[in-house]
């Protein structure tokens, strides 16, 4: 599989994430994020460069449960007591799965089963 953003061929693995992660860039991502069936909206992009940065900094890619305390830290909640109602917000945000989704469109490793579990 692959895309072509700008004339330039991105190789993609058979389920869609960047097979050489430093082929992203925003294009890209508003490619992979057009796959999907989604918008490049302003929280979808603030929570790729998040997603990104914890990527950076842990060198692995974020959990759902990880994903949900960024949303909580960043609108002042509580991670516990809003994780329902998070990760509601996160499924409208990514359909088909916020953490693999997420993962796929900001160009980082797909997350392994453990990291998917909330």
């Amino acid at each position: 599989m692959s895309i072509t953003v700008h004339g330039k061929v991105i190789e993609l693995d058979e389920e869609g994430f960047l097979a050489n992660l430093d082929d992203w860039d925003e294009d890209v991502a508003v490619e992979l994020a057009a796959d999907e069936g989604l918008e490049i909206s302003t929280e979808r992009s603030v929570l790729i460069h998040k997603a990104r940065d914890f990527y950076l900094e842990k060198q692995n890619t974020p959990s759902t449960r990880e994903i949900i305390r960024m949303v909580a830290e960043g609108m002042g909640m509580d991670p516990i007591e809003e994780r329902r109602s998070i990760d509601r917000h996160l499924y409208q945000l990514f359909p088909h799965g916020p953490d693999k989704q997420l993962a796929k469109i900001a160009g980082l490793p797909k997350p392994l089963p453990s990291d998917t579990e909330a």
